[in-house]
């Protein structure tokens, strides 16, 4: 039927003004308001992590993730007080740890694997050319002072083609809790009985010998201004700040320099990934595996109070399984093997609850993307660009959320009246 001059202007004037309050409505659903998560833990990822962080709040201004890099200790310490949202290390938590987050705070801590890194032993020769080559037993050795000397023949027996100088060994370590420290501490147990009887492992030790530092970049300064001296550190630190660092002869007897290649390799050693992912890959076999290298953890709680805090970490962690790992190659850290990618994305969903915990993407909730899309969470899909001129086919939704959210805006009656019709305006 055919509408009198008066009643298409009451139809033009409606439309219009239901598409303003559509445009609100979803403006204001997808605003989400401001949330900061806290977080302290592990050195050792940190130059990715900053990356991370940094990255994720640009596309996602409304999440502010702060992070202090004070060493797995000290984040495993302030997950079980509770003093941050989430914790980080490279040393998973201990059976006595999560037992005491537990009685303290009543939650389960999630271990999340985000990447793979590696520890090298890293040195101060001038004038050394080549690669300095170490087994296991020659750092535990070295650690336990028993080789303090460069010159040492438990040295130069492994490095023939290396001259070594005559200096003694200045050995420094870190004396804060340092997953470092724990996967280092990991391997020489595995390799040396005598550190294992002696030593031990763990985020820290009594260390027999060495100059003790505070801190990663303490650590770092020591080794660039002492002639001589040797330490551990993660490889990008080594990178970064242009420190030597040697070889390290795996399980399978090659001596293996770190990088991406051979981080990886040692990742492939497990053949089956535990539940709770806290596994170690330390002195893995395989003829290319480098043998110091590990996972490092985000120590996230199962159970949040806060909801918002819940679905901003959910969120971030979908983020980082998938965008996040592109990242991490140039960082010089190892993404994730694609079977522990997949077990982590399953663990990530079923702490999430349900999916809709996730923003959805306007392609998932109509094929549409903006600005053509209107008003896709009321049932919509009316293109902007050519609503006053095509007609579109319009699913309705309920009479009570137009008279109660919409006719509001613009008034009952005319509301009322311009659907009368509205199938032929449209």
């Amino acid at each position: 039927m055919r509408l009198s001059p008066l009643r298409q202007v009451i139809h033009a004037q409606v439309l219009q003004k239901i598409g303003t309050a559509m445009i609100i409505l979803l403006c204001v659903a997808d605003s989400p308001a401001q949330v900061k998560l806290n977080v302290t833990g592990a050195t050792f990822p940190y130059p990715l992590y900053s990356k991370w962080f940094e990255q994720y709040h640009k596309e996602h201004p409304e999440v502010e993730i702060n992070y202090q890099a004070k060493g797995s200790g000290a984040g495993i310490r302030q997950l079980i007080e509770g003093t941050v949202d989430f914790g980080a290390s490279d040393g998973p938590m201990t059976d006595e740890q999560l037992r005491a987050v537990k009685e303290k705070r009543n939650i389960e801590i999630l271990h999340i694997p985000t990447v793979l890194g590696a520890i090298v032993p890293a040195y101060n020769l001038p004038g050394v050319h080549g690669d300095v080559r170490f087994s296991g037993e020659l750092l535990a050795a070295i650690y336990l002072g028993k080789v303090t000397r460069w010159s040492d023949p438990a040295i130069v027996n492994e490095n023939p083609s290396v001259k070594l100088p005559d200096k003694p060994i200045i050995v420094v370590h870190r004396v804060d809790g340092s997953a470092a420290t724990y996967i280092f501490t990991d391997y020489l147990s595995k390799v040396s009985p005598e550190w294992k009887a002696t030593v031990g492992k763990g985020t820290s030790v009594a260390w027999p010998v060495g100059v003790h530092q505070q801190g990663c970049e303490s650590v770092v300064s020591t080794v660039i201004q002492m002639v001589g001296s040797i330490t551990f550190l993660e490889l990008t630190y080594a990178l970064l700040n242009h420190i030597s660092y040697g070889a390290v002869k795996n399980a399978a007897g090659n001596y293996i320099k770190a990088d991406l290649e051979s981080v990886t390799a040692a990742a492939g050693s497990v053949e089956e990934m535990p539940d709770d992912f806290r596994v170690s890959i330390t002195n893995p076999p395989g003829a290319t595996a480098y043998p110091i290298a590990s996972f490092t953890w985000l120590l996230v709680p199962a159970n949040w109070s806060n909801a918002s805090k819940k679905k901003a970490m959910v969120d971030f962690l979908y983020w980082m399984i998938d965008s996040g790992q592109k990242m991490a190659p140039s960082a010089a850290y190892a993404p994730l093997p694609d079977n522990v990618a997949t077990k982590v994305r399953a663990v990530i969903m079923e702490a999430s609850g349900e999916s809709a915990n996730l923003r959805p993407k306007w392609d998932q909730i109509s094929g549409v993307s903006p600005p053509n899309l209107l008003m896709a969470s009321a049932g919509f899909a009316l293109p902007l660009s050519r609503l006053s001129r095509e007609r579109q086919q319009l699913v309705r939704p309920s009479n009570e959320f137009f008279s109660v959210g919409i006719a509001p805006l613009f008034g009952q009656e005319a509301f009322a009246g311009a659907f009368q019709h509205g199938n032929d305006v449209l």
